[in-house]
């Protein structure tokens, strides 16, 4: 695992010179083609610091799971949603994402929300979309290991539950492993029946 670059608290240090409170917000699983969407939110107190929060897609394994502990412990608040598959096929997976976002943003009762790349229009407190802000922000960043954490650990649950598409190695993505399962086993309940391969299956299903 290469090392990462430490993440900077900019954005908040902004705010946190005025006494402002600031919630980070971030998510995980928006491409999978199973599993649901988990969204998070995290509050630190001013002046909070830690170098190894970072972007949780360049942190290995064993340190999400180590910073999983330090943030719940550390973070003045937080909050976790799990999107089910059954709202992310009604609402479509941006909407059921914005969602849960503006849910979060609201249970925060923060002054400010930061989020990864996600705009709130119509929020009633000031949102500051940030493009890789889990790289940027200690508080999107540490959003983005609760949530990732908390969707792997699913993901294993549901393993254990159909072995056959290696949910545990492939977290639902459409690897080519999860492709052939699909079209060998047909698909579970926990696949996103909007998203178009498993849309295709279901189709092929129904003509028999």
């Amino acid at each position: 695992m290469k090392k990462v670059k430490i993440c900077p608290n900019e954005y908040e240090h902004q705010y946190w010179a005025s006494d402002q409170i600031l919630a980070g917000i971030d998510e995980a699983g928006r491409g999978p083609l199973a599993g649901p969407l988990c969204a998070a939110a995290v509050v630190f107190a001013k002046g909070y610091a830690n170098e190894e929060i970072y972007d949780s897609k360049a942190l290995s394994e064993k340190k999400r799971e180590e910073l999983f502990d330090v943030i719940q412990r550390d973070a003045l608040w937080y909050e976790i949603a799990v999107i089910p598959v059954e709202e992310i096929d009604r609402l479509n997976i941006y909407r059921a994402d914005q969602k849960a976002f503006e849910s979060l943003a609201e249970h925060s009762g923060a002054d400010i929300i930061l989020t990864d790349a996600m705009p709130l229009p119509g929020f009633k407190k000031p949102v500051i979309d940030l493009v890789k802000g889990d790289q940027k922000s200690i508080s999107i960043a540490a959003a983005s290991i609760l949530a990732k954490v908390t969707r792997d650990r699913l993901m294993k649950q549901y393993d254990a539950e159909y072995p056959q598409y290696g949910f545990a190695r492939n977290k639902g993505y459409g690897t080519k492993e999860h492709l052939a399962a699909i079209e060998q086993y047909g698909i579970t309940p926990i696949h996103r029946r909007s998203f178009a391969p498993v849309r295709y299956r279901q189709t092929q299903l129904d003509l028999f």
